[in-house]
């Protein structure tokens, strides 16, 4: 399946629970205000914007565990985030997540991966991230948990997530790939290495170049599925291009290879769902990445340069 000229529908996830940054919850509102809905409608799409997700104020809660900082909260968030993806798809929509910090791909990935699995189907997935975003709570230094949304989808970490919408494995590993990662600490490098996922470094797109990378991750994500959905952490961009995120990290992709990304994808066909993370407008200068994550999101739909 490819996403055609479907309606799309746009879901704010305003919470920044998963992460010790601040600012992550202002993401959906900025990328809205950078125009998102009039650019998509320009490419020939009907757009519906389903509006935010309820999350509760950061202040009045307490993290409860530190090595599983609001877990509660994102256990809930992650269950609506959930319903309303398959929901979405289950109309014949293309759902667009907006975070948030990018423990929502637990919600946004269990939600997809529960649409194609009642059809008799299965999903692939391109994870496009500066971090691995594969610690457990016994293995995460901070106990946050947008460290930790790649090991629930690999049905690994806290038993109220990784059971989330019954199944504990959403996603089969040799369908996962992994790409721009270039801070990983050192367990998080054993986990990679064992989990049986595709992973592209940094010097991989270095060395052979964003085309081959994305038909590597294509092929990967496609083996045996009916479709893919892609998770866009915008610190996988270098900072100098994307300075709004949480967790800027130097050395990541330009802004050419980032849009080369996403077209590689449309053009694949079998782009079903997308969501982009950890946008804080906190730290943005003069609204640089809700501007291109808004750009990047037309790359993801089809537009072209002719």
């Amino acid at each position: 399946m490819g996403i055609q000229k479907r309606t799309i529908e746009i879901i704010g996830v305003p919470s920044d629970l998963g992460a010790n940054a601040r600012g992550a919850c202002m993401g959906p509102a900025a990328i809205r205000i950078a125009g998102l809905w009039a650019k998509i409608a320009e490419l020939g799409y009907h757009v519906i914007d389903r509006g935010d997700l309820s999350v509760p104020i950061r202040e009045s809660l307490h993290p409860m565990s530190e090595n599983l900082k609001y877990i509660n909260q994102i256990t809930e968030i992650s269950t609506a985030l959930m319903n309303a993806t398959q929901s979405s798809l289950d109309q014949g929509h293309t759902p667009i997540v907006l975070g948030g910090d990018h423990s929502i791909a637990i919600g946004t990935v269990s939600g997809v991966a529960a649409h194609f699995r009642s059809k008799g189907q299965k999903l692939g997935l391109i994870w496009v991230d500066a971090h691995a975003d594969v610690n457990t709570p016994q293995s995460s230094p901070s106990g946050n948990i947008h460290g930790m949304p790649l090991a629930v989808i690999l049905g690994s970490g806290h038993d109220a997530l990784v059971k989330l919408g019954g199944e504990r494995i959403r996603i089969a590993p040799k369908n996962i790939a992994l790409i721009g990662i270039r801070m990983i600490d050192m367990i998080e490098k054993e986990i990679l290495r064992s989990s049986g996922i595709s992973y592209f470094t940094m010097r991989d797109i270095d060395e052979k170049g964003m085309t081959w990378v994305m038909e590597q991750a294509i092929a990967a994500a496609s083996d045996g599925t009916d479709a893919i959905h892609v998770s866009f952490d915008l610190d996988a961009i270098d900072p100098v291009y994307a300075p709004g995120v949480s967790t800027p990290v130097t050395g990541g992709l330009s802004f050419r290879e980032a849009h080369l990304a996403l077209e590689k994808a449309y053009e694949s066909g079998r782009l079903a769902s997308i969501e982009f993370a950890e946008l804080n407008p906190s730290n943005d200068i003069r609204s640089q990445t809700a501007t291109l994550c808004v750009d990047l999101i037309q790359s993801a739909l089809g537009k072209s340069i002719v």
